[in-house]
């Protein structure tokens, strides 16, 4: 099977399903995703590339692809992103060559990404499942962001600015978990992943005329 081809909007489809997680900071996002992946063989995280600085525990290549920023802003000039975006003053972005290899293996994909590049990759790729994860409270959200204890005060302030104007998009997503609590929020999840995957376009129509003697 050819790892991507284009519909006739001209968003490229890939072969395995793109599942698209955005948060606001501290809802539980990357937690969710990691736990995700650990249980389910058939995803893959597509690892960002970012110019910001590794934060204590991060691996280069497993966590993010660490770089430096003139050489992100030359990736952006040669197209090589799939979407690319600046949160708190740092550059994010998904590498095109990265999706195509990852699906064309046959992985389905797991894009923990911000709103601003998840609306890029809406109308780039056809077979994105888009999922916002949102806290049950800004109180909660704000508890959370202090118990990190990696922020100083005046940048978890600007996270629950930002966190405002970022929850306001999450009708532009196709499922909303509420993470209230992390198991159920993970069964959640796990739930939506499950069910793209049962969808009848999912089956091989080939498969089925041929295991039940179908006529063309």
């Amino acid at each position: 099977m050819a790892a991507t081809k284009n519909d006739r909007k001209g968003r490229e489809v890939l072969a395995g399903t793109l599942f698209v997680v955005s948060a606001p900071s501290g809802a539980g996002k990357t937690t969710l995703c990691r736990k995700l992946l650990k249980k389910d063989k058939r995803l893959r995280l597509s690892v960002s590339y970012t110019t910001r600085q590794p934060r204590k525990g991060e691996r280069n290549n497993i966590d993010y692809t660490f770089v430096t920023k003139p050489l992100f802003i030359k990736m952006i000039e040669r197209g090589e992103f799939a979407e690319w975006a600046v949160v708190h003053g740092n550059h994010y972005g998904t590498s095109v060559k990265r999706l195509r290899q990852l699906t064309g293996a046959g992985h389905d994909i797991l894009l923990d990404i911000d709103i601003r590049g998840a609306l890029q990759i809406r109308k780039n790729y056809e077979n994105a499942v888009f999922i916002f994860i949102l806290p049950p409270s800004l109180k909660v959200l704000k508890e959370r962001l202090l118990g990190r204890g990696t922020d100083l005060r005046d940048v978890i302030a600007e996270r629950l600015d930002n966190a405002k104007a970022e929850i306001a998009y999450y009708k532009d997503y196709d499922y909303v978990i509420i993470n209230d609590s992390l198991d159920r929020a993970f069964r959640d999840l796990e739930s939506v992943v499950l069910s793209m995957r049962l969808r009848a376009s999912m089956i091989s129509e080939s498969w089925v005329r041929t295991s039940f003697n179908m006529r063309k």
